[in-house]
């Protein structure tokens, strides 16, 4: 036996012993598909199977699920949003600057209302460490979900290579199928029946591609004019729906309709007449004419009811149908409104598919053209009411193909017929699968048929169109005639109306006819003759008739079919009879024992032919016998058969009756021209199988069953012929060898993807069966297929359930064991598992059929696997290089072979290595080693083919295990390992793909012992290793081999467990980051083991936890190899900048053992580390970052649930002996492994879910894998073809290019834009809803994991020396598990742990890192304010504990207090979707806790504790009011502001709050402004270093910062806590200088770059610090480079509230700053929308000027916005320092905005009655600020008069004016717009005009002279520089231009002259003789 002998029973038993018996042989009764049996033939499958693969994504699904949906605050905050969204537009605006921050009593007073969240009790209670830690533990592991990878997507399917598809039964062919009903038929009149038949035709082939179908839609009244003729009416004749096959759907098929009536006298045209004339709605008109018809019809009926005639016909052209059902009135064939090319049709009727088809780039393929699918389309009902008459002289095929053609057409002659006008209604439809009531073509009824009295369906059998390679699984012999023409015309006598009666004789006598002829409607089933249509006086007919005849099986030399040609006499006349029968001939069916089909051309015999004329052909000429037209052809016809037992090959026909003949042993027998005898036969045979190879494929196919079994049939028993034997054995593998690679070649399409041929494979599957005896009873020849064993004896004993013979493994736990007794079965069918089997039940079988036993004469029999390894191993040349093209045929074909020998001889029960002989051992291990030899040799010659041999070798070998010993078998992987080597990649994506084939055995876990622990013998094969003491085993699991080899590929390991050792070195070798170009390998190494483990997960035998446990032991070398490639996995932390990997490590710190060459400081830089790489190891590799991760997302991602899955299942304890054998370094790689799992499986929510749409993103990842793996030419183009898709790839392939990864990094780029499915598929909002669920869970399960795995090296370290550099690791990745989106579940456990962690080791945090203590503190706050209540309860749990301890350790908790203030207020400033009224809940559940805590009460703790929680709560409340303010920047920025003053006794909280400012600009993008907020930084941390210690080369506190920032601010560095964050220090305040400087680069505002590295360079100075100097001069020459750039600083706006709507705000103005270039209808539409939304539409209105404001004019319920441009205002002794662009926009506090008024109250007026005020506002702070909005605090008014108005415009003017004549370089177009503008004549108020209105006279008011004054000179200046401006032209301009030049000049002249007198007139008061006056008023102008 094959197992120990003492294993107790139990859960692991099963990891210990194989099943007794591996295999079962099932005999599958075939399925029949109709009610009775096609002919009494059975027949036999059998199944043998050993890959077992459990998991696929069905199975999945079910066991998905039953889960719990976790709860996630993600999903409640996304339902929340749409919530709050709703609430939103409810709020109202306040203003903030003036109200006061929240007074304590108020805050106190609502704190102590709120309620707690529920008291965690543990939290209270002191317990013990180890107390804790088991409580936890169990709490931890209660309720787990049992499989991991239950959670995760299945493995791909196309990298399933082990997934073997079970084949396909046999079955017969059927195309597309569409349904036909005939409705109604109604004529215009209705004087006769009228019979209709239907066919396909196929016009491109011109073929006919169906039988006909029958049907006959006559009213009872005009049936019954009939009755005579038909006595009995058959139901299957009376149907009237059809069932049409299309195999090959083409544009060019139509259904043809022909209708024929019962023969009358006169030709189709006069019969046609009254059909197309008469209308029923006439009968008064035509009375007479009916009646006259119908007696005429009546007659016809009576007395010709058995004849009929051609009579009119249509077609439909189906492509319409199927295209576009719907608006098209069918009522004319030819409504295609004509295109000749069926795609243009197509395109008309808009058919969406065709189109996106094309874009695909898809070829029209001829086959299953995708625009004619026929198996879908919506169903429509036709009516077709124009048939064309029939013309008597083109009947035939030809003609009809003609008319189709036409059709077609545009301009079809047909259309220009008059049509028989009639009504036919037709329903056409996709055909259901399993219809009721249906009929096959041989008329027997199909399953289901509840009730056989209902009127039937019936199959129309196909014709198609091309070959159909199917093999005929069901009896059928069909044959049908086709009379073409006749020629009479040289027959004397009255021959015109000619009828030909067809008839099936067995015999020659007349009473020899058989009933064999298919009736048609409404008639006899079946009838012994047939009758063509008769047409009138015509002497050499066409026929369009097709008889279906239904041959018997064994045809005999006298089975014929006899014409018999009869004249009509359609007049009744005295002594004529009816018929006159006026020719005979006939076609023997048989001959030389082949059926006779084809066109024959007969001549026809005048009178009856003498005897036994049958066995001749009517070409001899027979003595006496008179033949029409001298013996020429003159009948044409053309017989075809449908048979599945006349093969119509010579070739095949040969071969089996040569078998026949030896079977029969009836020598000599005549065969053609030669005689057999028994001197020839072995030279026959042997030429007839190589003539095989040139029957015709199609026909190879149809009888390949059959084939194949004659051939092995002849291996297994070699013929004794004359006493000898005679050895085919050769000729018979090389026939079956060319057979099966040609029928492999030719089919391609028909293939799996391991490139089995589907028809072969179900052959193997289902029909081969081992000879079991000689055969000995003769079978009938004529069924050459049938061969009888005594297997098929009669006389099989009832008791002999071989009837169900299949073998399948009998552990697969669905099949228990093979049935013994009908109850057993009937059991087993429930699902009973019967276990306990009788040991040698299959002797017991046999003995109860002695039938096996005895062969009935003694016979050689050769073992037909013996025979078929050594043929296979000596074959030579062309025949072995058949077999290897298919070596999977001939292994499978073997396997299937021992299974049924070990099975037939008993030998089952035998050990292993005495089951087969040795020499067919060797020639296996040969066979195996020249294969393995042949891959690696071949691979780059011939990809696809190597590809296919090393999966069918792999396949094989998997079988085998089943089959032999298996020590033998692992040596033959072990030689196939040695022979094909690792490099080149392709060659090991080879041994990927075949290690994970042999490892998808069904009992691969057994294989690997994994419970054994002695080092295994040699031959690792159970049956040879019985473990001594099993017992010992599971109690002492590793006593006797140190834990690391458990953990490394060591040899121990490789000879314990040989598959998974093999498996997960090619994992490691293809890890390895030194391999070259083996990217498109990960994929495939890793879903091998994914798939694995799925495989262990999904399997009932492994369900339980021990047995999981010892299945985790044979991956636990997969941790330290995913440890070691933790550099090349994808980083998925990327995502989110803010959570950083913090390597563990100090820089130094390298591993003793040397066993790890990455260096620390580069493992630092991978893990993203802040701190700077002290020293890099030499031997590092180059990997800068974490830029260089090799392996995609989906492979990470797959990876690390593997390795999650080991850690989850294997032994706790034996981890923990591991770990404590780990250097730092490593627990530090495992500690990164552990934060890299934890942001790989964060849940993404269900938003995230709905948008990832179903496919796209998964699939474009796995077509650019795959693009890739064809381009780097690791599979075959065109295997990759055929295997992926079958039509889905088509791209060209470059040629293969070197492995380089550059060339695959390049590839990648251009591939992410290729997209496989153009169509995506939605999912339901179930399917996203339970994703949703899975996700969650495996978030939760992944996250629990790396929990367990945390804890376990908590407990190992606390035990070593390592303590200090491991927790803060182990914290940190605690930290970022709770940081990102968590399950309540995970997070109420990893609280646990966290408090557990705090318990042992406060010192970690509260001496060491303050960073890990403010990020515990800012975790632990943001969970305070989670929706999900439990998560809150414990949050605040253990911020409660961390004060506690905190307290315990130095009686007071300053860095916690300290820490918590701060988070809090960067958690309020940062997070978006923040809850203040959960958190709320739990600060009041932490002041609960204080006040409940007995032993602290008498503290001043709890006191402390109040504190605390009051100041957090006034956060809070001016959080709350943030919130409200979320959309309105500018309030937002002055809330946070205020927040940030109202710090001012807490420095770390202001620069917190000033930092929340500056990253609040820059989001929108006002660097200026965030500059400013860090520099207010800065300044604080100077003020705070300057306090510490007076250092020279620091800034002098604030004051060096030329705005006091901190002027109020207090600071006491003495206070513990106060000041202790990062930037308070030297290199704080740096950074933040930094920061400053970056920020006002990116605003442009370079000059102040330059102030700030004013303070920033001392600092580097007394460092001393060059490199940094370098930076520094290096940015500030960029910085005074880029200063002459062109720039553009903000625009200024003043807005005014007014309202009591606004609140605080109403009647404030203030200075808006907006980007550069904003114009004042953005900025008003913009403050429009946002107060609209809030306020409501119809409330907000805009002021549209800038006068100022009423109040008591405004409507009080609105609110009022006025907004004006303003520009920065300089006095005059201003501007002579401010001369740069910079400093005009720079430290502005004063703004200008002109208002144009009249004194009437208009805006404008006439020159002289313009006014104009001037506002000069003054705002409270400098620009640019911290803030982009300042109050106004001062406003003053200047109002000019009319003439000052206008001395500002000339000014203006003039200025222009100089502007454009100075212009450097200089603008001619521009010059001369503006001088246009200045002396153009009709410019309206221009020049001229001012100086008329203002200088014609002397002012009166004295007070205006000084004005006047300066008017008149301005205008002297105007003039001046107009001549200038001339000048300048004159000299721009090209000849082009003097015409305009002139006339600009003479515009200027007449100025001039019109100025002249005006600027010339002094005001003689102004210059009288006052010297000292004169000079002090000239100093004043």
């Amino acid at each position: 036996s094959s197992h120990a002998p003492g294993v107790e029973p139990g859960p692991l038993r099963q990891l210990m012993e194989f099943p007794q018996d591996d295999l079962e042989l099932l005999q599958l009764a075939k399925e029949c598909n109709t009610l009775e049996p096609p002919l009494p033939e059975e027949d036999e499958y059998q199944r043998y199977s050993t890959t077992y693969t459990p998991h696929n994504s069905e199975r999945q699904r079910e066991r998905q699920r039953g889960l719990i949906k976790q709860t996630f605050e993600l999903d409640m905050a996304a339902a929340a949003e749409r919530q709050d969204d709703q609430d939103d537009a409810k709020r109202q605006s306040v203003s903030i600057d003036e109200t006061p921050r929240g007074s304590w009593a108020s805050s106190i007073f609502d704190l102590k209302n709120s309620s707690p969240d529920a008291l965690l009790l543990s939290v209270l209670e002191r317990t013990a460490a180890e107390d804790m830690d088991r409580r936890n533990t169990e709490a931890r592991l209660h309720g787990r979900h049992s499989d991991l990878l239950g959670l995760y997507p299945p493995p791909d399917e196309d990298e399933a290579v082990e997934r073997c598809s079970v084949p396909e039964v046999p079955k017969e062919h059927c195309g597309q199928r569409i349904m036909v009903k005939c409705l109604s038929l109604k004529f215009e009149i209705e004087i006769e029946p009228i019979f209709g038949s239907l066919a396909l035709y196929d016009v491109k082939e011109k073929k006919k591609i169906s039988e006909n179908f029958y049907f006959d839609l006559n009213s009872d009244q005009m049936k019954g004019l009939l009755k005579p003729h038909t006595p009995h009416t058959a139901i299957s004749t009376l149907a009237r729906s059809a069932i049409f096959s299309i195999t090959y759907p083409s544009a060019d098929i139509f259904l043809v309709i022909k209708l024929e009536k019962v023969l009358q006298q006169g030709d189709i045209g006069e019969c046609c007449e009254p059909y197309m004339v008469m209308k029923e709605s006439d009968s008064s008109k035509h009375k007479e004419k009916l009646e006259k018809l119908r007696l005429q019809a009546e007659q016809s009926c009576s007395r010709l009811g058995h004849f009929r005639m051609p009579f009119a016909w249509t077609a439909i052209h189906l492509l319409n149908i199927v295209s576009s059902v719907g608006g098209l009135d069918r009522s004319d064939p030819d409504s295609d409104s004509g295109t000749v090319d069926s795609e243009h049709i197509l395109k008309r009727k808009g058919h969406g598919t065709w189109n996106e088809r094309k874009k695909k780039g898809f070829e029209r393929m001829s086959v299953g053209d995708d625009m004619c699918n026929f198996a879908t389309f919506r169903p429509a009902t036709l009516t077709v009411t124009n048939f064309f008459k029939q013309e008597g002289d083109r009947l035939s095929d030809e003609d009809l193909y003609k008319f189709l053609a036409d059709m077609r057409r545009p301009s079809s002659v047909l259309r220009r017929l008059r049509p028989v006008t009639a009504q036919l209604k037709i329903d056409i439809s996709p055909a259901p699968d399993s219809p009721h009531y249906c009929l096959s073509p041989e008329l027997l009824h199909v399953k289901p048929y509840p009730d056989l009295r209902v009127r039937p369906t019936k199959e129309v059998l196909e014709f198609p169109a091309r070959y159909v390679y199917t093999p005929h699984t069901t009896y059928r012999n069909l044959l049908y005639v086709y009379p073409e023409s006749l020629n009479f015309s040289s027959r004397q006598g009255s021959v015109r109306n000619i009828a030909v009666k067809v008839q099936f004789m067995a015999g020659e006598d007349p009473s020899q006819a058989l009933p064999v002829i298919f009736g048609k409607s409404s008639c006899a089933e079946f009838m012994k003759e047939a009758y063509t249509p008769v047409i009138y006086h015509n002497k050499s007919p066409e026929f369009y008739e097709e008889m279906k005849m239904k041959i018997p099986a064994n045809l005999t030399d006298n089975h014929h079919l006899l014409f018999t040609f009869y004249h009509i006499s359609c007049q009744p006349k005295q002594n004529t009879p009816l018929e006159t029968p006026v020719g005979y001939t006939w076609i023997p069916l048989m001959q030389h024992g082949r059926v006779r089909t084809g066109s024959f051309s007969l001549p026809v015999s005048v009178e009856k032919p003498p005897p036994s004329y049958s066995v001749l052909t009517p070409d001899v000429s027979l003595p006496g016998m008179k033949w029409v037209d001298n013996h020429k052809g003159v009948f044409n016809v053309k017989v075809t058969a449908v048979s599945s037992v006349h093969t119509q090959d010579p070739h095949l026909d040969k071969f089996f009756t040569l078998v026949y003949v030896l079977e029969e042993y009836s020598f000599p027998f005549r065969l053609k021209d030669v005689i057999i005898t028994e001197a020839n036969m072995e030279g026959e045979l042997k030429a007839s199988m190589a003539a095989l190879k040139g029957a015709l494929l199609d026909t190879c196919v149809r009888f390949l069953h059959q084939l194949l079994s004659k051939l092995i049939q002849l291996i297994v028993y070699p013929p004794v012929i004359a006493g000898q034997i005679v050895n085919l054995g050769r000729a018979a593998f090389e026939a079956m060898a060319l057979l099966v690679n040609q029928i492999h070649k030719n089919l391609e399409g028909n293939q799996d993807q391991h490139g089995r041929n589907n028809l072969l494979a179900s052959y193997i599957h289902y029909c081969f069966r081992l000879p079991t005896a000689e055969p000995t009873v003769p079978p009938s020849y004529e069924m050459p297929m049938q061969y009888a064993t005594l297997s098929r004896a009669t006389a099989r004993p009832s008791s002999l359930h071989l009837s169900r013979s299949k073998s399948i493994s009998n552990s697969n736990p669905d099949l228990a064991s093979t049935p013994v007794s009908p109850d057993e079965e009937v059991q087993r069918i429930i699902g009973s598992k019967a276990n306990d089997r009788s040991c040698n039940r299959m002797s017991a079988f046999l003995d109860s059929v002695a039938l096996f036993s005895v062969p009935t004469r003694q016979i050689t029999k050769k073992l037909l696997h013996e025979e078929l390894a050594l043929q296979w191993v000596v074959s030579t040349s062309t025949v072995r290089e058949a077999a290897l093209q298919q070596a999977w045929f001939f292994f499978q074909l073997m396997v299937s072979i021992m299974a049924h020998h070990l099975f037939l001889t008993s030998k089952l029960e035998v050990p292993r290595r005495q089951r087969f002989p040795d020499r067919f051992v060797d020639d296996i291990a040969a066979l195996v080693c020249a294969i393995s030899a042949d891959i690696a040799s071949r691979y780059h010659k011939d990809v696809e083919l190597v590809e296919r041999l090393n999966s069918s070798l792999a396949f094989f070998l998997n079988d085998l295990l089943s089959l032999m010993d298996r020590g033998f078998v692992f040596n033959l992987i072990r030689s196939y390992y040695k022979q094909v080597p690792i490099n080149p990649s392709s060659l090991n994506a080879l041994r990927m793909d075949f290690i994970r084939i042999v490892c998808s055995h069904e009992h691969y876990v057994i294989l690997n012992l994994p419970c054994s622990t002695l080092s295994p013998p040699a031959s690792p094969s159970p049956s040879t290793s019985s473990t001594t003491s099993q017992g010992s085993a599971f109690s002492s699991m590793v006593q006797d081999q140190g834990v690391a080899t458990m953990f490394e590929l060591s040899v121990p390991f490789r000879h314990q467990h040989f598959l998974s050792g093999l498996l997960l070195a090619e994992l490691s070798l293809i890890l390895d980051p030194d391999g070259e170009g083996v990217f498109f390998l990960h994929k495939k190494a890793i879903s091998a083991v994914h798939s694995m483990l799925c495989s262990h997960d999904a399997d009932p035998r492994y369900s339980d936890p021990q047995v999981r446990a010892h299945i985790a032991q044979l991956y636990l070398p997969l941790i330290p190899i995913v440890m070691e490639a933790l550099n090349q996995l994808h980083d998925f932390s990327d995502s989110s900048p803010a959570r950083v990997r913090h390597a563990s490590a100090h820089a130094d710190d390298t591993d003793p053992d040397g066993s790890n060459i990455i260096s620390q400081s580069v493992a630092m830089a991978i893990a993203g580390s802040p701190l700077p790489i002290a020293k890099a190891n030499p031997f590092a590799l180059p990997t800068a970052g974490r830029q260089s991760s090799s392996l995609s997302a989906e492979c990470s991602r797959t990876l690390l649930v593997c390795f999650l899955w080991v850690l989850k299942n294997a032994d706790a304890a034996l981890l923990e002996r591991w770990v404590s054998d780990l250097s730092v370094l490593q627990i530090n790689r495992l500690l990164d492994l552990l934060h890299l799992c934890v942001s790989c499986f964060e849940y993404r929510g269900k938003k995230a879910l709905e948008r990832i749409n179903s496919l796209t993103f998964k699939k474009s990842q796995d077509m650019k894998a795959r693009l890739e793996e064809a381009i780097l030419g690791t599979i075959g183009a065109r295997q990759e073809m055929v295997r992926r898709c079958r039509g889905n790839l088509y791209f060209s392939l470059p040629e293969r290019s070197p492995y380089g990864s550059q060339e695959n990094v390049r590839w990648r780029k251009n591939v992410t834009h290729w997209r496989q499915n153009t169509e995506r598929v939605d999912k339901t909002k179930t399917e996203v809803e339970q994703e949703s669920v899975v996700d969650g869970n495996l978030s939760t399960e992944g996250s629990l994991i790396v929990l367990d795995t945390l804890e376990i090296i908590v407990k190992t370290v606390v035990a070593s020396e390592l303590k200090e550099s491991v927790l803060g690791g182990v914290l940190r990745v605690l930290l970022h598990s709770m940081a990102g989106n968590q399950s309540a579940l995970f997070l109420q456990h990893c609280f646990t742990t966290q408090r557990a962690l705090v318990f042992k080791f406060p010192e970690m945090l509260f001496e060491e890192d303050t960073e890990l203590c403010a990020d515990l503190c800012l975790r632990l706050l943001r969970h305070c304010s989670s929706s999900v209540g439990s998560v809150r309860s414990h949050a605040s749990a253990s911020l409660y504990l961390l004060m506690r301890q905190n307290f315990e350790i130095g009686n007071n908790f300053a860095r916690v207090k300290m820490q918590v203030t701060m988070s809090l207020s960067s958690l309020v400033g940062t997070s978006q979707n923040f809850n203040e009224e959960h958190l709320r809940r739990s600060l009041k559940t932490i002041l609960t806790y204080a006040e409940e805590d007995l032993e602290l009460r008498d503290t001043p703790f709890p006191e402390q504790v109040q504190d605390l929680v009051f100041n957090l709560h006034m956060i809070l409340t001016d959080t709350v009011k943030m919130k409200e303010h979320q959309q309105d920047p500018e309030m937002l920025i002055d809330l946070m502001y205020r927040i940030a003053k109202g710090y001012q006794n807490s420095p770390d909280l202001r620069l917190t709050w000033l930092q929340n400012m500056a990253g609040k600009h820059s989001e929108r993008g006002n660097h200026a402004e965030a500059a400013h907020c860090l520099v207010h930084s800065a300044a604080l941390v100077a003020e705070y270093l300057n306090m510490l210690e007076d250092c020279r080369y620091l800034p002098i506190g604030c004051v060096t910062f030329q705005e006091s920032a901190v002027s109020d601010d207090v600071l006491s560095p003495e206070e513990e806590g106060i000041c202790a964050g990062k930037y308070f220090s030297e290199s704080g305040l740096v950074g933040l200088l930094e920061q400053a400087a970056a920020s006002f680069n990116m605003a442009a505002m370079y000059e102040a770059i330059n102030e700030v590295y004013k303070i920033l360079l001392p600092i580097h100075e007394a460092n001393k610090d060059f490199k940094k100097l370098a930076t520094v001069h290096g940015k500030l020459q960029d910085a005074f480079n880029k200063v002459y750039n062109q720039r553009m600083f903000g625009t200024y706006f003043r807005v005014g509230f007014y309202g009591c709507r606004f609140g605080d705000l109403d009647e404030q103005e203030f200075v808006y700053k907006e980007p550069s270039i904003t114009k004042l209808a953005e900025i008003s539409h913009r403050l429009e929308e946002f107060y609209s939304e809030r306020f409501g539409d119809e409330v907000v209105e805009i002021i549209k000027d800038s006068n100022p404001v009423d109040k008591s004019k405004l409507d009080p319920n609105k609110a009022y916005l006025q907004i004006t441009y303003v520009e920065p205002f300089f006095d005059t002794y201003e501007l002579k320092e401010r001369i740069t662009y910079f400093d005009k926009n720079y430290n502005l506090r004063t703004f200008m905005y002109c208002t144009p008024f009249t004194l009437d109250g208009r805006a404008h007026g006439d020159l002289h009655e313009q006014y104009k005020r001037k506002t000069i506002l003054t705002t409270s702070h400098a620009f640019p600020y911290i803030k982009t909005r300042i109050n106004v605090i001062n406003k003053e008014e200047i109002i000019l008069v009319p003439i000052e108005v206008a001395i500002e415009d000339m000014q203006k003017k003039t200025q222009e004016l100089a502007f454009a004549t100075n212009q450097d370089p200089a603008d001619s177009k521009m010059l001369q717009m503006v001088l246009q503008g200045c002396v153009g004549t009709t410019v309206n108020q221009g020049p001229l005009e001012v100086a008329q209105v203002f200088l014609s006279d002397i002012p009166d008011d004295p007070k205006l002279f000084r004005h006047h004054n300066k008017l008149r000179l301005c205008f002297k200046d105007f003039t001046k520089r107009c001549e200038d401006a001339l000048r300048k032209n004159k000299a721009l301009i090209g000849p082009d231009q003097k015409e305009y030049h002139r006339e600009l000049e003479r515009n200027y002249n007449k100025l001039k002259e019109a100025l002249g007198p005006l600027i010339n007139r002094k005001i003689p008061q102004l210059y009288r003789a006052l010297p000292h006056k004169d000079s002090y008023l000239l100093h004043i102008l």
